[in-house]
């Protein structure tokens, strides 16, 4: 009774923490043994406290941003029969942020165009230079040499020794401008404390029966100033997932199962999300087409779960950067400790292009929290 309840617990608190509900496979999509008889209605307040880093290390200077979040919400669920049920899950939050705020996979820092603007009026300076100094001195010394020689050329040696030293000037200016620009670059590596945000969650799930579940969402995400690269505004990420369990998800090493019975814990599912900035832009898209495998360990029952697959992804127009795929994956563990869970999750993801703004290599997401009911 214990477990069955536990596993339950998990599936409905998993979605308002970076965890899927694949840890949860005693329960599957539905409710599992304690589901709710069709027609039966439960409400579960909930409140989930998480710390969590990203580390995208295959970018230039490899940016971090760390969060402390506090979410306060709760679960409606209507029994559908049939172990079926019908959800919607909402919470929301303060999220207090160290170096930049977390933002949608795949987006890229590019300043390059920036840099390329700055070539650009370099080589266009310098031709404006050579060809002002070379008319102008042809022209004075077929015109002036002969009549002034001494006069004038003194005269012109004043001025250019002038010109040089404006242009040194400008040259120098520029310099400091460039160096301004590649401080900025830098910037964004700054892991200091910076602010207080708000995010949020709202899921609808439908789980037909307890193997199969299908579910939308949507997480906002309020930046309350401007700082860095961040822009107060309202961030908006989306997305849509089919889980369906291939066995009936009772593994249990502590209860003598062995590696042959993992069987009966593997699960596939298909994720799709979209992501857009504050500022409005459309980071980008991907889907995650996955295989995994829930089971418990112990008479503790400490969940684990093990997922992983390709990832494609669509980049927004603003990077100018074209489709690819990468790999994602992600390793979670749950531990119910009376009405509360203690979870802790992995998502490393690998790419392999190397862009400007994107390079190759590991991004990381961690966190670990607690989260309760009552």
């Amino acid at each position: 009774m214990f477990r069955s309840r536990s596993l339950l617990l998990a599936l409905l608190l998993l979605p308002l923490f970076p965890a899927p509900s694949a840890l949860a496979h005693g329960s599957h999509g539905g409710g599992g043994e304690d589901a709710l008889e069709a027609g039966e209605f439960d409400f579960t307040p909930l409140i989930t406290v998480e710390a969590h880093g990203g580390f995208d290390t295959n970018l230039e200077d490899s940016p971090k941003h760390y969060a402390v979040d506090a979410l306060f919400g709760g679960v409606f669920e209507w029994g559908l029969g049939n172990g079926g049920s019908l959800s919607i899950e909402a919470a929301v939050g303060p999220t207090l942020v160290w170096g930049e705020a977390e933002h949608f996979y795949g987006k890229v820092h590019a300043y390059h165009d920036d840099h390329e603007e700055h070539d650009d009026h370099d080589e266009h300076e310098g031709e404006e230079h050579d060809e002002h100094e070379g008319e102008e001195h042809d022209e004075h010394e077929g015109e002036e040499h002969d009549e002034h020689e001494g006069e004038e050329h003194d005269e012109h040696e004043g001025e250019e020794h002038d010109d040089h030293a404006d242009h040194d000037d400008d040259h120098d200016d520029h310099d400091h401008g460039e160096h301004a620009h590649e401080g900025h670059d830098h910037g964004h590596g700054d892991t200091d404390f910076q602010r207080a945000d708000v995010r949020g969650y709202l899921q609808v799930r439908y789980a037909p029966n307890d193997r199969l579940s299908f579910s939308v969402d949507w997480k906002p995400y309020f930046v309350t100033e401007d700082q860095g690269d961040d822009v107060q505004g309202l961030k908006n990420e989306i997305g849509a997932k089919v889980l369906w369990a291939l066995g009936d998800g009772d593994v249990n090493f502590g209860l003598g199962d062995g590696l042959e019975d993992l069987v009966n814990g593997v699960f596939l599912s298909v994720e799709h999300r979209q992501g857009w900035e504050s500022d409005g832009v459309w980071i980008g898209n991907y889907t995650d087409p996955r295989v995994g495998v829930g089971f418990t360990i112990g008479s503790d029952q400490i969940n684990v779960s093990i997922e992983a697959g390709p990832r494609f992804y669509t980049p927004g127009s603003y990077s100018g950067l074209d489709q690819r795929t990468d790999f994602a994956g992600e390793i979670e563990l749950l531990v119910p400790v009376g009405d509360a869970n203690l979870f802790a999750h992995w998502q490393p993801t690998y790419s392999g292009t190397d862009a400007p703004g994107w390079g190759e290599g590991w991004q990381h997401h961690i966190g670990t929290g607690m989260s309760f009911t009552f």
